[in-house]
């Protein structure tokens, strides 16, 4: 299958189950997501601009419940050790939530959470919760994993498209301050040495100590901020057509490199805000 028939057949499938997006509206803020293909934000529109690239990489997945890639796909929890699939050889990358098929716990009019259990293969059991706010000037995401019993480490965050222009605008203007760059090796994994940023176009994690704070404008257009708490980000914009802005709760490779154990008393929660303003 060709690129192009592989990006309509994305397209009639999401179209055939399009009864099962939920949409959230305030104001002329509008968010679709799609619990059915990853819980997934198909659409963000303020008024008629769309603000996430559409076609066959589209919207805003989850990456649950790890991120960016595991280095060929192993880690270890204790003295177990683990193989996960190799989805983008000789990694495996962005996690199994974006391939799930996600539960809808609640709807209204500018709220909505969802959830699935995690299983196979995914070599521990647990629950993985996404939740959305909406409100005129923003979105406020929300990621948590927890245990059934054993301990595990995991990681969380999100992947969106956005589009470098909007409505045949200017492209996007990036900007961020980050106090590191992890060095990113041949086989794309972090090396564990912490550089200084260098100029992109990047593929790359970045270290935020004060918290994930990036800034996209479309001149003369909008103007988009997304910040989170965690000290994790990767920039990827190496493709024409978008810039992504990942915030995450850990490095590539962090299952490995700095695992963070989720335990009964205490899972592991993410959360990122977007906000916007019209220029």
């Amino acid at each position: 299958m060709s690129s192009s028939e592989e990006t309509t057949q994305n397209a009639e499938n999401r179209n055939a189950e399009n009864e099962e997006s939920v949409r959230l509206r305030v104001g002329d803020a509008e968010l679709t997501v799609e619990p059915a293909h990853g819980c997934r934000i198909s659409s963000l529109r303020i008024g008629s601009t769309e603000l996430l690239r559409q076609g066959e990489r589209y919207g805003c997945f989850p990456m649950v419940p790890w991120c960016g890639r595991t280095g060929y796909g192993k880690f270890r929890n204790g003295d177990a050790a683990h193989q996960l699939p190799l989805n983008s050889p000789p990694h495996a990358i962005h996690g199994t939530g974006r391939d799930t098929a996600w539960q809808t716990a609640h709807v209204d009019k500018a709220q909505a959470a969802f959830y699935y259990d995690l299983a196979e293969p995914w070599p521990y059991e647990g629950r993985v919760t996404q939740t959305f706010e909406l409100t005129e000037d923003g979105l406020t995401l929300g990621l948590a994993v927890e245990t059934y019993g054993t301990s595990f480490p995991a990681q969380a965050g999100w992947h969106p498209w956005f589009h470098r222009s909007l409505e045949d605008g200017r492209p996007a203007e990036l900007s961020f301050d980050a106090t590191w760059q992890e060095e990113r090796g041949e086989d794309h994994l972090p090396t564990g040495r912490r550089i200084d940023p260098v100029p992109g176009p990047w593929d790359d994690c970045f270290g935020m100590p004060d918290g994930v704070d990036v800034k996209l404008t479309w001149p003369e257009q909008l103007e988009l901020t997304v910040k989170s708490r965690s000290e994790w980000g990767v920039i990827y914009d190496e493709q024409d057509e978008a810039i992504c802005v990942e915030p995450q709760s850990g490095p590539p490779n962090g299952l490995n490199t700095t695992p963070r154990l989720v335990t009964p008393i205490d899972p592991l929660e993410i959360t990122t805000t977007w906000s916007w303003a019209r220029l």
